[in-house]
This record gives C-alpha cells, sequence and structure tokens, in this order.
C-alpha cells in the first residue's frame, strides 16, 4: 500500500514581489499553488495511494474569501480516499477564522489535545496535534501516545525540529527525541527544502509543494510512502510543482561583451534543462573581473532580455525576476595591498555594536520600501544575513579604494615627470 505525505502547501499564497508586474503573463502565475496541488491530488489518484497526510500549512493564512476553501472541498472530493491534517502556524485555529463543513473523507487533528486515528483498514495508526496558534514554543510530541501494535504508526507533526536555519522555532523537537516514541514513520511539515532527519526511522519533511519566492529555488513536492505489514518499505520524493524559481550566478569574469552573452546564455540553458518544461523565474547574478562592468551596470534591461532570447531559443519559457550585476573592473593594483584593509572590514561584521547599527539602518530602508516590493530586495535581518553580503560588500569597497590607489599613483608619476 502507499500513502502521499505533504505539507507547507500555502494555497492562494501571492508570488512574492511580482503581482505588480505587468510582463509576466497571467497564465503562468495565476493560481499557482492551486494547480501544484491538483497536479499533487493527480499523483495521488495515479499512483492509487491508500490515503494523504497534510502535516500542516495547507492555507496560508486567513482566507480572501471562501474560494480557497471551497477549492480544498472540491480537490478533496475528488481524492476520493482519506485524508489527514494537522494545522501549522501559518492556519492555526487561531489564525483561520473563515470556516466550511469539511467532506467526510478528510479528518483534522484535534488542537486541544493529540490525537490517534486508529484504522486498521488502512493497516495504520496516525497520532498528530494542531497548532492552536500561530506561536506554539513547547514540543508538541512529547504528548503524542505510544505505537498501536500491529500497524504501521506515522506522527504527523508541524514543526521546526532542531534546525537553526531561516525557519521560525515552532514546536520545537529533536530526532532522538522523535525516533524514540517508537513509531515507523513521521511526517513533518514547516521546512520548505525537502530533508530526510532520519530513515530508521523515517523521519522527513518534504518541501513545500511550490516555490514561491526567489529563496525556495529547485524542484519542490511531496513524498510517496510505501509500506508493507507495517513496514516502510520505499520512500520517493515525487515533484508537482508548475513553476520552477532558480538562482542563476554567472561568471563572467574576462569576458568581452559577446562573451558576456554567450555565457548567460549557457546557464539559461542548464536552468531550461533541469526544469523539464516548467517556466521558469530567474533570479540571475553576474559575477567576476570584466571591462564590461561599467556597461553591463547600465545597460541591465538588454542582459535580462538576452536571457529570455536564450530560452526563447530553446522553445522555453523563462521570466527573469531580478538581475543583478556584481561584477567588478579588473584590479588597478595589487590586491595585496589591500588586505590588510579587508582584515579590518571582516572585523567589523564581528563586532556586535557595528552589527547592531547597520541592522538598525537596514530595518529603517525595509520600512521606507512598499510591502510588495520587500519580499523582492534581499534585505538582512540579523547577523547571519549581513555575512551574507560581505563578499559583495567587499568587492564593492576594494574596488573603489583600488581606483583611488590608482589615481594616486598615476597623480604622482605626472608630478615626477612634471
Amino acid at each position: 500500500m502507499k500513502f502521499l505525505h505533504t505539507a507547507d502547501i500555502h494555497l492562494d499564497s501571492p508570488l512574492a514581489g511580482l503581482r505588480s508586474r505587468s510582463d509576466l503573463p497571467a497564465g503562468i502565475i495565476a493560481h499557482f499553488t492551486r494547480r501544484a496541488f491538483s497536479a499533487l491530488i493527480d499523483l495521488a489518484i495515479a499512483e492509487e495511494v491508500a490515503f494523504v497526510v497534510i502535516a500542516g500549512d495547507l492555507y496560508d493564512g486567513e482566507w480572501r474569501d471562501f474560494s480557497t476553501g471551497l477549492f480544498f472541498i472540491e480537490e478533496m472530493r475528488r481524492l476520493a480516499r482519506p485524508c489527514f491534517l494537522v494545522r501549522g502556524n501559518h492556519d492555526a485555529q487561531s489564525v483561520i477564522t473563515r470556516t466550511l463543513v469539511l467532506p467526510d473523507n478528510v479528518t483534522e487533528f484535534s488542537s486541544r489535545t493529540c490525537d490517534a486515528f486508529v484504522r486498521p483498514d488502512l493497516g495504520v495508526a496516525l497520532h498528530g496535534r494542531s497548532f492552536p496558534a500561530r506561536a506554539v514554543p513547547e514540543d508538541l510530541s512529547a504528548g503524542y501516545g505510544a505505537p498501536v501494535p500491529g500497524l504501521l504508526n506515522i506522527g504527523v507533526l508541524h514543526t521546526s525540529a532542531d534546525d537553526p536555519g531561516d525557519h521560525a522555532t515552532y514546536a520545537p523537537c529533536t530526532v532522538d527525541g522523535l525516533a524514540g516514541k517508537g513509531y515507523d514513520y513521521w511526517a513533518l511539515g514547516h521546512i520548505h527544502a525537502r530533508r530526510v532527519l532520519s530513515e530508521r526511522p523515517w523521519i522527513v519533511f518534504p518541501g513545500n509543494i511550490q516555490g514561491r519566492h526567489p529563496k525556495e529555488t529547485g524542484a519542490k513536492g511531496c513524498t510517496l510512502v510505501t509500506y508493507d505489514d507495517s513496514r516502510v518499505t520505499r520512500v520517493e520524493h515525487r515533484v508537482v510543482d508548475v513553476l520552477r524559481w532558480v538562482a542563476l550566478d554567472v561568471d563572467v569574469g574576462g569576458a568581452d561583451a559577446p562573451g558576456v552573452v554567450r555565457r548567460i546564455g549557457r546557464a539559461v540553458q542548464e536552468a531550461v534543462a533541469s526544469a523539464d518544461g516548467r517556466p521558469i523565474l530567474a533570479r540571475i547574478t553576474l559575477m567576476g573581473a570584466t571591462d564590461e562592468h561599467s556597461a553591463m551596470i547600465a545597460d541591465v534591461e538588454r542582459l535580462a532580455a538576452e536571457c529570455r532570447s536564450a530560452a526563447i531559443a530553446l522553445d522555453a519559457t523563462l521570466w527573469v525576476e531580478q538581475l543583478r550585476v556584481r561584477t567588478t573592473k579588473p584590479a588597478l593594483v595589487d590586491t595585496d595591498l589591500l588586505a590588510p584593509v579587508q582584515a579590518a572590514f571582516a572585523a567589523g561584521l564581528g563586532d556586535a555594536g557595528i552589527v547592531e547599527s547597520l541592522l538598525a539602518d537596514f530595518a529603517v530602508l525595509r520600512e521606507a520600501l512598499p510591502a510588495r516590493a520587500r519580499g523582492a530586495l534581499d534585505l538582512p535581518e540579523d547577523a547571519a544575513g549581513l555575512a551574507r553580503l560581505a563578499d559583495d560588500a567587499w568587492e564593492l569597497v576594494a574596488q573603489a579604494l583600488a581606483q583611488g590607489m590608482a589615481q594616486g599613483m598615476t597623480q604622482g608619476m605626472a608630478k615626477e615627470s612634471a
């Protein structure tokens, strides 16, 4: 038998920063999360799964209108087999106030206590608890019950686990703690990148089913689990996204103008090859030292058009969400001369006072931007975010210093010759 494990669907979530883009065809971005969810239901039907598990964040937040809930009900009718779901931080009981009666095949875990749904007809026992509110600081899994003998026991949990990354901490837990419950499979949600934390027992984040902004790159989907006689025999990632985000870092170091276009074309070709025919939204960063640096900064629109042209030549659809020129001019002086300054620059990011001041400046800038533009800009919100900008920032500083030093040397030589 098989079941499908999914999470973080975020029905009717918008594409960050793109709703105001008039150059994007409506057919590409309209209802993209709904189309991905429909593809997931298509997969469940085609694979003849026994049931579906949704590990939180089915919805992105409060419904704008009832069409969001009606769409889910329609898809559940089409699924025509059991679906078990927990609520996560985005669709917690306190967040979603509009409600519709769920179809008979949908079972929702309580937010007040830990539930155990025992289904001998399916050969499984499912354990879980929904979020009562957006913020859940305690380990919900600690209250989950004992496994039911003779059945495949599945824990369903929306959690940040022990993730130290970009996701907010909700219902934290540990791999050892989950494994200690004695369940055969843990169906987790909240982390949007697919992760397998353990194979004995299986502890899996399937990732979200559709990338929604430039940081959610690559193939997105769900997990198909095969089980037999109370034992998991196979765990597979299946892709269901309908739109693919990619981040292309293109090294154009040393290239002349035609060379820049050729390198962009090769990067686009690789992105198209990996997208399996899906439309692509690309954030492109040009890097390296080149004499074309100033020309590229002045002609970003043309370079973005060259990216689209390369995709058109491959009979593919690619739209440039943002093209960033992070190139530099070739060094005018020996970069070793700047090593002491670079060391001081790096040390500054270790100074708590400097970091706090910089983050405050970025916070002011963020608040000054229109809400729809904030998601499109990668402005740092913490020390780790500042550190990620360090290399780009140093390149700009080094370029300015090198140009100043070179000008000083040139002026000095001119005075000597005079």
